[in-house]
């Protein structure tokens, strides 16, 4: 009975290995006999094209298709479009504050002007405080007396002038009866009658223009006092102004602006200056001629010139233009082209040698940028946009032919030189720097230290 189970267990096992050689003898069976399956085509699928048909090129990239000047248009295209609005938005913003704008651009010039002599005032030993109260409370004063000059002699003048320019209408009237041109006295009473009705209908216009006259006449006003009041600090903290103004500017553009910002004050500087003088020469010279040719209202005249000549070609003009009607409706043909005579001289003059010797080269602008601006500038600002047109682009030229010097430089310092270390190893360092040199400048460097000057030089 001891063997029962082990003889049972060896019958279990044998019949195990039975079962799975009868199961593997059956899979290898049904393989053999079992048909491949062919599944049907996709209803989606190409088939190939027979080995006649002609090779058909794949389709390039719609980019690749577009040729490379048109990408390139299209590039700066949308750059274009992007800059004119910012542009357009920022115009936008200077229209809502014109004004403010307007005086504190006003404030600039007064300040280029009466800077030399705060600076000259601190030399002498006046403290910073004394010397801006002196030299603003001094200029303020002296426009103030010339303003009121000026309005004084056009009030004391004006009803001389009234009577010789009806003079003048009843001679132009007699004139025009016994010209060839055959005008009759019913026609010119006709033309006097339909200006007297024109302006009859038009009263209340007339009215609201002069309602609209004293709103100009009250943001006038508040313009000369925001100036004044921006000119008084720009005079004492100009110098804190500016360096608070840097550190809104990006530290990699920093150093950069920091050396545009004195060249381009010393541009406007130079421009009213050399403006001032020159319109100073104007106003002298043709308030003589038209004093010496017994025009009425001489010294207002020579004041007008003198202010209009703030206004680069257009002003001129203007002021001359004016000097001669003056002169025909008061004293006659003849005395009318002798003023012009004069106007002509002297601008020429002034053209071709005092603007040349006076402002010279920090304010040198083309003709035609002078024109353009001054258009510009006159239809966006009106009489204040012409006078800051010429200034802003003098000052823009100089602080963009900086800007592109400056970047000269700092390629020439970082590229590399034919031992491979770069340029900026090589330049010693910046006289303003303080503290040793590092070791790196140490170095001899014969060959680029001669580069680098040449790049200075066409900055300064």
């Amino acid at each position: 009975m001891s063997r029962l189970p082990g003889w049972l267990a060896g019958m279990g096992a044998g019949l195990t290995r039975i079962g799975e050689a009868l199961d593997e003898r059956r899979s290898e069976a049904a393989e053999e006999h079992v048909p491949a399956v062919v599944l049907p085509a996709a209803p989606d699928s190409v088939p190939p094209p027979p080995s006649y048909a002609p090779t058909v090129a794949a389709r390039p990239d719609p980019v690749a298709a577009i040729p490379w000047g048109m990408r390139v248009a299209a590039e700066a295209g949308w750059r274009l479009l992007v800059l004119a609005g910012t542009l357009w938005v920022l115009m936008r913003v200077i229209s809502a504050v014109q004004l403010v704008v307007l005086a504190f651009v006003a404030a600039l010039l007064v300040t280029a002007m009466l800077q030399p002599t705060v600076a000259r005032l601190k030399r002498l030993g006046l403290p910073r405080g004394l010397a801006t109260a002196v030299t603003a409370v001094a200029g303020f004063v002296v426009m103030g007396l010339v303003g009121w000059f000026v309005v004084w002699q056009v009030m004391d003048n004006l009803d001389n002038l009234s009577d010789r320019v009806r003079d003048g209408i009843e001679e132009l009237k007699r004139w025009l009866l016994d010209s060839p041109f055959h005008v009759t006295e019913q026609q010119i009473n006709d033309i006097a009658k339909n200006l007297s009705d024109t302006i009859g209908t038009n009263t209340e216009e007339i009215t609201s223009a002069g309602l609209q006259g004293v709103t100009v006449m009250v943001e006038i006003l508040t313009g000369i006092l925001l100036a004044m009041f921006s000119t008084l600090f720009l005079l004492y903290d100009g110098k804190r102004i500016w360096e608070w103004v840097l550190k809104l500017v990006p530290a990699q553009a920093r150093e950069g602006v920091a050396g545009a910002g004195p060249r381009a004050w010393r541009t406007l500087t130079a421009y009213v200056r050399g403006t001032v003088i020159v319109a100073l020469i104007d106003a002298i010279f043709i308030g003589l001629g038209i004093y010496f040719l017994d025009v009425p209202m001489a010294v207002p005249l020579a004041v007008f010139i003198f202010l209009f000549a703030f206004i680069p070609l257009v002003g001129a003009v203007i002021s001359g233009a004016l000097a001669v009607v003056v002169a025909l409706v008061t004293q006659g043909v003849f005395t009318a082209l002798m003023v012009l005579i004069v106007v002509l001289a002297v601008q020429q003059i002034e053209g071709h040698v005092l603007q040349p010797f006076i402002l010279g080269r920090a304010v040198r602008v083309h003709p035609l940028a002078v024109v353009l601006a001054v258009a510009a500038g006159g239809m966006t600002a009106g009489i204040g946009g012409a006078v800051v047109a010429v200034p802003l682009v003098a000052v823009t030229n100089t602080v963009v032919g900086y800007l592109r010097a400056y970047s000269k430089e700092q390629a020439m310092r970082s590229a590399p030189q034919p031992n491979g270390a770069p340029a900026v190893e090589m330049v010693p360092a910046p006289a303003s720097t303080a503290g040793p040199a590092p070791a790196s400048t140490a170095g001899p460097a014969p060959a680029s230290a001669e580069a680098v000057p040449a790049v200075a030089q066409e900055r300064e």
